[in-house]
């Protein structure tokens, strides 16, 4: 893989360089030769895909336990974002980046600040997402784009290529992010920036090869952020810092992570629950936050990973790691009604997790015949402890209005409560263990691939009473969930593919009562929920361009009570098309987006009342077109645009309230130069540059329907300088 380390400085140094370019200083585009990155992410003798045309995606992505696939030889579709890509753009989170994609749409957790990804109309949490192919590692509501080599974003149903999601979600794709690692050139890299509000940005970028054969490999990255946003009184903080390390050797390869991240918000703006209609889209600018409340959030994590050739055709591997989570709030979340009058109380709650996960693996290669076997096999395991406690003020709360807000003081937090905000008990115990078998199959000289297999996955849960600590309820279900995908090769440039492949969650523990009477089967834990999915798609290499375009359907089941037992009965069905775009059509410049079309709705709902509406916060049409241009006439300048467009979206499950469709433009440009022989890139960006007030999102948790206002007109300038 490749990448094309452009170089910063401070503001004031991009300030004197650009004068200084200006009056006869070198201002010619720094040529910085590509760098070949043999050490690997995920310790695989292959190392990562090649960056595909263009740079902004790669040729292939992690496909869970079947490792590293080329997007031509796999039955699923999947885009794995580039660290240049990433850095260009100036992304600041995970977030940042899966908006590029038009099947992605990023949400909020309910009630709080997580980031919640949306993906074919499901629900991805954030602490769902997988590192380096890990589930549970990472910062649980906000994990820093800095921390990153890639965003590898697969789109489908995927309980037998990861196991099921510890958190529940993932029906409609998954999230895996790579750590950084050490290319064969020395790297020293320093960024700055400032956005709109005042927030200030410092980074460090540093990486160093050594021993025998630049065999060891070390990677530091460092970063704070602090200072106001564009939204009025908001203020972020955030510091990180992660090291990765990598050894490579003949037959075997280790690779090591240790990362830190401190992530505080003051006042930052809820999200907002509409009561009996929508409220118009407040000023962007404008902050509903009552000055009093906050989210901090603090995680250590780290992971190792280790890959034997035990003979040139059988391999194994093993990886593990643990993370250490704090996270303390206090939030006050308004309802609304349509004129924008509110009413809000006090939220308090902290939470503490360990988690602990891990997992062990072989692949081997066959022939029979002229059959050709790559046979993959592994066992995992995740536990995670969560300590929770909470308390709320008065639930009659304080009046407001989302459209001239004003500050009160601070409620008691104290008329329900749960626990001790202080000493936190274990309120959870959440346990995941499966074991997975993969065979693909090669026919006619390599042009047609058959992928079967299958994981059986134990799902085991306890909860227990924040205030005793006194177990309450415990849950242990099984299942098995088989996978098959044929791609077939009909062209050289031109792949088919096919499959069908099943989502997994915890099945739902039957209630005592429901309208006043008793359920017969109180306290039953049912079995897991099973997604079944079905696509059917083809897929386009042209060298410098390519793209993909693919239907599918999944159908995701619910629980309610029928004739007073709590069953398996309700179901939702999502529908729809896919076209995705890449590359550099033409050299200097490169597009990147697509098109979504969804048809989600409710097709099994409790006495048929709801059949045939559509899902809350799925949006019929997503469009996202991104494109860059190098200006011939001045070297080393780009210009970078981006179109996001989100259609209707329904935000009730009887479809009696609407969120308007929204449009959001972004403009940019970068600037590659040298200046006393360092290589300097400007970057800015416009985000939002109509400065539109709108609704983003509604929902996101599944029967949610708060709504998150989008953010205004956003600046963002940084410079970055190779020492």
């Amino acid at each position: 893989m490749k990448h094309q380390y452009r170089s910063a400085s401070l503001l004031t140094g991009v300030l004197w360089a650009c004068t200084a370019s200006a009056q006869g200083v070198d201002s010619t585009a720094a040529e910085l030769a590509p760098v070949v990155v043999n050490a690997s992410a995920d310790a695989s003798a292959a190392g990562l895909a090649p960056e595909y045309a263009g740079g902004q995606v790669a040729r292939g992505a992690r496909i869970g336990l079947l490792g590293n696939q080329d997007i031509m030889e796999t039955p699923f579709v999947s885009t794995a974002y580039t660290q240049e890509f990433i850095q260009n753009q100036q992304a600041r989170s995970v977030a940042d980046v899966v908006q590029n994609d038009p099947a992605v749409r990023s949400a909020r957790g309910f009630g709080n600040f997580q980031e919640l990804y949306v993906v074919r109309g499901f629900p991805v949490y954030s602490d769902d997402m997988a590192y380096n192919g890990l589930y549970g590692l990472l910062p649980r509501q906000y994990v820093a784009a800095e921390l990153l080599e890639r965003v590898e974003i697969f789109r489908g149903a995927n309980a037998f290529l990861n196991g099921a999601a510890p958190g529940g979600s993932g029906i409609g794709g998954a999230i895996n992010l790579v750590p950084k690692r050490a290319p064969n050139e020395p790297l020293t890299q320093f960024t700055t920036g400032i956005e709109s509000g005042g927030q200030r940005y410092l980074a460090a970028d540093l990486a160093r090869r050594g021993g025998l054969d630049d065999s060891t490999g070390v990677r530091l990255n460092a970063v704070r952020r602090e200072g106001g946003t564009a939204v009025s009184g908001e203020k972020r903080e955030l510091s990180l810092f992660s090291l990765g390390l990598d050894y490579r050797s003949t037959d075997w390869r280790l690779s090591a992570d240790v990362g830190y991240q401190d992530h505080h918000l003051d006042q930052p703006r809820p999200s907002v629950t509409p009561s009996g209609g929508i409220p118009s889209a407040p000023d962007a600018t404008k902050n509903y936050a009552q000055p009093w409340t906050y989210s901090d959030e603090k995680q250590t994590f780290g992971t190792v990973r280790g890959e034997v050739d035990v003979n040139d055709r059988v391999t194994v591997w093993a990886a593990g790691g643990m993370r250490v989570g704090k996270e303390a709030n206090v939030l006050a979340n308004p309802t609304a009604t349509a004129d924008g009058k509110t009413t809000t109380y006090r939220f308090d709650n902290v939470r503490e997790d360990t988690v602990h996960t891990g997992e062990i693996g072989v692949r081997t290669s066959m022939e029979s015949g002229p059959v050709k076997h790559k046979l993959s096999a592994v066992a995992s395991a995740y536990s995670l402890d969560s300590r929770n406690a909470y308390a709320f003020s008065n639930f009659s709360g304080f009046s407001g209005n989302l459209y001239s807000p004003t500050s009160v003081a601070a409620p008691a937090a104290d008329y329900y409560t749960g626990g001790v905000l202080s000493s936190p008990k274990t309120t959870e115990e959440t346990r995941l263990s499966s074991v997975a078998l993969a065979d693909t199959l090669s026919f006619a000289a390599d042009r047609a691939f058959l992928t079967l297999g299958a994981r059986h996955q134990t799902i085991e849960s306890k909860g227990y009473n924040y205030g005793t600590g006194a177990q309450e309820s415990a849950y242990k279900k099984s299942h098995v969930s088989p996978m098959a995908g044929l791609v077939v090769k009909v062209a050289p440039r031109v792949s088919v593919y096919g499959n069908y492949i099943e989502g997994l969650a915890k099945g739902d523990v039957a209630p005592a009562t429901s309208g006043g009477q008793a359920v017969t089967n109180a306290g039953q834990a049912l079995a897991p929920y099973v997604s079944k999915q079905k696509e059917i798609g083809i897929k386009y290499d042209g060298g410098r361009f390519g793209g993909s375009l693919n239907a599918f359907q999944t159908t995701k089941p619910s629980a309610f009570v029928v004739n007073q037992t709590f069953t398996e009965a309700g179901e939702q069905r999502n529908r729809g098309l896919e076209l995705s775009l890449f590359g550099e059509p033409v050299r200097g410049t490169r597009l990147l987006g697509g098109v979504t079309t969804l048809d989600a709705r409710q097709t099994k709902t409790e006495g048929g009342t709801l059949d045939g509406k559509e899902v809350i916060g799925a949006p019929r049409r997503q469009v996202n077109l991104g494109g860059e241009w190098d200006l011939s006439a001045v070297r080393g300048l780009t210009l970078t645009g981006r179109v996001l467009h989100t259609s209707a979206q329904y935000a009730d499950a009887a479809n009696t309230l609407t969120l308007p469709s929204w449009s959001r433009y972004d403009v940019g440009a970068r600037y590659v130069t040298q200046v006393a022989g360092q290589a300097v890139t400007v970057r800015l960006r416009v985000d939002n540059v109509t400065n539109r007030s709108y609704w983003a999102s509604v929902g996101g948790y599944p029967g949610a329907n708060y709504l998150v206002l989008g953010a205004p007109r956003t600046f963002v300038l940084s410079a970055t300088v190779d020492l």
